[in-house]
């Protein structure tokens, strides 16, 4: 009977982490718009040329073009957790970015429910984990959507904005180092990897290996981040997210660390709330507006 429910589990995961089965990979528009905020079910690209990301896509009303968000979502190291993660929404946020004129792009990662995939962010074993590699794979699938959408006609080509979250905020660090002209600015919830190590608060795995990644993405950092943390984050407390805010500072990143007042139970989670958006809302509303593309004079 044991080995029975080994076998059944094994091919669960199979079915689970299995690319989607389809004759042509394609991207775009798969769905009609709807409420709210004209939601609407895309396919972008992923680095896997077979399986094309789900994604959700909302927009103001109107033709545009509108500047584009791309926000980033949380990971975890558990396949089972990933395989059965839900699509991404963020809906609180995304009605804040959308009532400011942004499109909002929010894409589920390979490796992650609905896509499926081989999970190309791996960091590895907690004591050896590399943090860089996986925070550069997050980079590039967030890069790979982003490029995508702003080849649409109703999106600018400038001062795009990414909003990262946990896993996603670190992916988003690591895309510090783009073109600034295309990506304005990076707004970062709680960026890390490693936390509740063994499923346990406050424990982190390798937390020098961590900071040595944030120094080596703060070296090559051309994008000014704006990095916030709730006060009761039990993933990367404040005060270990200020070890590595000064690690990405010390080595040349444009950063401002704001710590945010307890949301909820669990901090970490605060940008999925309506609470928590609405705690963050402040310092959002300054970082979108230092992020404001510079108006060009006539000739």
């Amino acid at each position: 009977m044991r080995l029975f429910n080994i076998l059944a589990l094994l091919s669960l995961l199979a079915l689970l982490t299995a690319p989607p089965v389809c004759a042509q990979v394609t991207f775009g528009p798969s769905g009609q718009e709807g409420e709210p905020f004209r939601r609407q079910e895309w396919r972008v690209p992923s680095p896997d040329t077979d399986i094309a990301a789900h994604a959700l896509l909302f927009r103001p009303a109107g033709t545009g073009p509108f500047r584009l968000a791309v926000i980033a979502h949380a990971s975890t190291q558990n396949v089972l957790r990933r395989a059965q993660m839900p699509q991404p929404e963020y809906r609180a946020l995304t009605a804040f970015l959308v009532a400011r004129g942004f499109a909002v792009l929010v894409p589920e990662r390979l490796g992650h429910g609905a896509t499926g995939g081989r999970y190309v962010e791996d960091q590895g074993g907690c004591d050896e984990a590399d943090y860089a590699r996986s925070g550069r794979a997050t980079a590039g699938e967030i890069s790979l959507a982003l490029d995508y959408l702003r080849k649409q006609d109703f999106i600018r080509q400038d001062a795009a904005i990414v909003i990262g979250h946990s896993a996603g905020g670190w992916g988003a660090l690591a895309l510090a180092s783009a073109d600034p002209k295309a990506i304005s600015a990076i707004i970062a919830f709680a960026p890390g990897r490693g936390g509740h190590a063994n499923d346990e608060p406050d424990r982190i795995c390798a937390p020098h290996m961590l900071a040595a990644a944030a120094a080596e993405f703060g070296k090559a950092a051309r994008v000014p981040v704006t990095w916030l943390v709730a006060a009761n984050d039990s993933y990367f407390a404040p005060i270990f997210s200020k070890a590595m805010v000064d690690a990405f500072r010390g080595n040349g990143g444009k950063v401002d660390f704001r710590t945010l007042p307890a949301v909820g139970s669990e901090g970490h989670w605060m940008i999925e709330l309506e609470a928590g958006v609405k705690a963050a809302s402040s310092e959002l509303a300054r970082a979108l507006n230092l992020a404001k593309p510079v108006a060009t004079k006539k000739p």
